[in-house]
């Protein structure tokens, strides 16, 4: 049910490109390139099977996971109608 100039199916259109930034911009975080040995936050070593896993890893899980936790979203959907901006 699109709404004014909308066309059919534009709120799912929305929702696609919501999620594929989303996607994208996590995909862009992962880490990259030579690994290290020991957490670079507390230098506890970081076990084999994670540089296995995610080669790349600077940090242990815990320090991740307190990371991930600090993660602040400042993006804002572009994407959306004016009308929906106006709001």
């Amino acid at each position: 049910m699109a709404t004014g100039w909308a066309h059919e199916g534009a709120v799912l259109d929305q929702i696609e490109d919501t999620v594929t930034d989303a996607v994208r911009n996590a995909r862009a975080r992962l880490p990259t390139g030579e690994g290290a040995d020991h957490c670079v936050e507390c230098g506890d070593e970081i076990p084999a099977a994670r540089r296995r896993a995610l080669p790349g890893a600077h940090t242990c899980i815990a320090c991740q996971s307190a990371r991930d936790r600090r993660v602040v979203h400042t993006t804002l959907n572009r994407r959306g109608s004016k009308d929906s901006q106006l709001r």
